[in-house]
């Protein structure tokens, strides 16, 4: 009979930035990213496959005074400062055995996918008429993403980790397209036509909101578990 290490189980943390996209910024805009954190534990069954809980919490923010999408959302001057509390547990895979070793590979790409549940908490308004207001919402999340990881010691393992998060709400920046039509704006964009300065003030109905996690981390193997082979 003999015996290998083929269980295992880490927590870790990581730092790095977080960006939100959606009815204010409809792409990735790193002039408007915020800081983001992440605490988790980790189940390694083997050196291909691992379970991870976590919590991460960041900084969602956006407006339309940075980098308006166009003339109408300059005028619009909608924006939000909040922050984002997530709670996930994610299935990693790891392309190569780095873990092993006899491997002659001391790092790995590696993907995950998995499911999450967010609290976001912030202030802001949905257009320059109107006053700043505190809201709360909750929404179901989609992680996915990958990354790779680097083996410093037989314990300590460094990565740098991009997260995707599609979520099912539209309302992480406050604009709500179910609401009835306003007026868009204070002052008509051109008086002889009201058609110009009437209509919905807020998101795209077809679309939900999305944001995203660039970071480091480092984690720490506290417990290995022996497995048998006869």
């Amino acid at each position: 009979m003999n015996s290998s290490f083929g269980q295992s189980y880490e927590v870790g943390g990581g730092l790095g930035t977080s960006v939100y996209s959606g009815d204010i910024i409809r792409k990735i805009d790193p002039g408007q990213a915020g800081l983001q954190g992440t605490l988790f534990g980790k189940r390694n069954f083997d050196n291909v496959w691992s379970l991870k809980l976590g919590v991460s919490v960041a900084e969602l923010m956006a407006a339309d005074s940075i980098q308006p999408i166009d003339a109408m959302a300059s005028l619009r001057n909608a924006y939000v400062d909040g922050r984002i509390t997530e709670f996930s547990a994610l299935v990693e895979f790891n392309f190569l055995d780095y873990a092993n070793h006899k491997s002659e590979f001391r790092f790995s790409p590696y993907a995950f996918f998995g499911l999450g549940y967010s609290f976001v908490q912030g202030e802001g308004r949905i257009n320059a008429s109107l006053p700043v207001e505190d809201y709360r919402l909750s929404t179901l999340v989609i992680p996915f993403g990958g990354g790779v990881k680097y083996l410093l010691t037989d314990q300590l393992t460094l990565g740098m980790e991009l997260g995707f998060r599609p979520t099912t709400s539209d309302l992480l920046d406050k604009l709500d397209s179910t609401l009835p039509a306003l007026a868009r704006y204070d002052t008509p964009i051109d008086p002889t036509s009201q058609a110009l300065s009437k209509g919905l003030n807020y998101g795209n109905p077809n679309t939900k909101d999305w944001y995203y996690f660039l970071g480091v981390t480092l984690s720490y193997t506290i417990t290995k578990a022996r497995c048998y082979t006869y």
